[in-house]
């Protein structure tokens, strides 16, 4: 059997590399508002159901725009659909801080949630164009990681940006990182094929499986096989939770453990870098185990079951007094989560061709937001209600062994989808 050169080349991880900056970026800007959600709500006078509307806004919006967007990716194609998304969603964190009423937040969020949306459908397509099959739940796990890393550095910049400029000076520097990222895109993204710095056994190893018909995949073709709904229905389920850890835990901290807005940063920091760990394990597990000789349906079912039981102590976060407990607690779910979704989203590029990818991720993704809007609605009523976090970290404890065996139900194997 012939093997592929080693000298085939590296520029692939190039461009998950630009993936990764463009995730993180996104998870700075959406995290903004969590971390400042005490300070805002001291400042502006709301109460936690304002807060919960507001994150119910931002799902809204971002449901709608993964319908929009997963077809505007696959239609423009990456390259120019990710450029135009960065603009938008960009310009729109910066436009918050002209908000003064919970409206004008509002309206901000709105377009916020809607210009985001485009970010997971075109870079799990840019994964699909650039990776192998055996690779890309790595690569998915390399970018997914900027949603920790994006939460990482949210708390520390948006603290010693607002200490001295403001909260509005926060909203306004952290949107306009998205323009420094959208040069470097435009100058390096194009498809392998196309790209100079793509050496022919690179270009070799990308294309190493087989071809997928290059016809275009209508919308509605997808929306009826099983495929599609067991990536949906696993978003609509796990993506609350991501939701939950992201807006709601900086006030966690800040309310129960009674850490200041320049102190709740170094726990949220701990356990986005646990998370981050998690993003690329889960994706070296399910890759690891293929590389080894399982199936690919095995590779990735045994990383997200080994995920969705190690969420499970997640339970008992509300319970412990030690912050670093909960940092702890916090952290395994999250990484968990990161490993599960990374896998998650890599079964779109196994069972669909590359240029419905984007498509599918998008109507998974509008799945997750509404689950999204649902869990928001629910945790705001139950904090203003009973002031505990008892019932929010019970649900993400035991989500994720349910989106599995559904996931299972309805798609046993992990194979191509015979599209009508």
């Amino acid at each position: 059997m012939s093997k592929i050169p080693s000298r085939r080349g590296y520029f692939r991880w190039v461009i998950c590399t630009l993936l990764l900056l463009g995730t993180t970026k996104n998870y700075m800007d959406r995290n903004v508002l969590g971390v400042l959600r005490v300070t805002l709500q001291h400042d502006l006078g709301w109460n936690e159901i304002d807060y919960g509307n507001l994150v119910i806004v931002f799902q809204a919006a971002y449901a709608l725009g993964m319908l929009a967007v997963g077809w505007l990716v696959d239609r423009l194609g990456t390259r120019l659909g990710y450029a135009l998304a960065m603009i938008f969603w960009s310009l729109a964190s910066m436009g918050t801080a002209l908000a003064s009423s919970l409206t004008g937040f509002a309206v901000s969020r709105f377009a916020l949630g809607f210009g985001e949306a485009a970010v997971f459908p075109a870079s799990i397509k840019a994964v699909a164009e650039w990776f192998p099959k055996k690779e890309r739940a790595l690569a998915t796990g390399i970018f997914n990681s900027g949603t920790n890393v994006g939460a990482m550095l949210a708390p520390v910049v948006v603290a010693w940006i607002s200490v001295r400029w403001g909260w509005r000076g926060a909203f306004i520097g952290i949107g306009s990182l998205g323009f420094v990222w959208l040069a470097f895109w435009l100058m390096i993204y194009r498809k392998p094929e196309e790209h100079t710095r793509v050496s022919k056994e690179e270009l070799d190893y990308i294309r190493s499986d087989p071809q997928d018909d290059l016809a275009k995949t209508k919308w509605v073709r997808l929306v009826p096989l099983r495929q599609t709904w067991a990536f949906a229905v696993g978003k609509f389920l796990i993506d609350p939770i991501w939701w939950f850890y992201l807006f709601w835990m900086p006030g966690f901290f800040q309310t129960k453990h009674g850490l200041s807005l320049t102190r709740v940063g170094l726990p949220l920091i701990a356990i986005y870098v646990i998370a981050d760990a998690g993003s690329v394990a889960g994706g070296w597990i399910s890759s690891f185990l293929i590389k080894s000789g399982r199936s690919i349906n095995a590779g990735r079912k045994i990383a997200m079951l080994i995920c969705a039981i190690g969420v499970m102590p997640v339970v008992y976060a509300y319970r412990v007094e030690s912050t670093w407990s909960a940092v702890l607690l916090i952290g395994l779910a999250a990484a968990c989560h990161q490993g599960f979704s990374a896998n998650l989203y890599t079964v779109t590029s196994d069972m669909f061709p590359a240029q419905a990818v984007g498509s599918v991720t998008g109507i998974g993704g509008m799945a997750g937001a509404v689950g999204g809007l649902l869990i928001a609605w629910v945790v705001g009523h139950v904090l203003q209600w009973t002031g505990s976090y008892m019932i929010p970290f019970f649900i993400a404890g035991a989500t994720y062994l349910v989106a599995l065996a559904i996931i299972h139900v309805l798609a046993p194997r992990l194979e191509p989808a015979r599209i009508a």
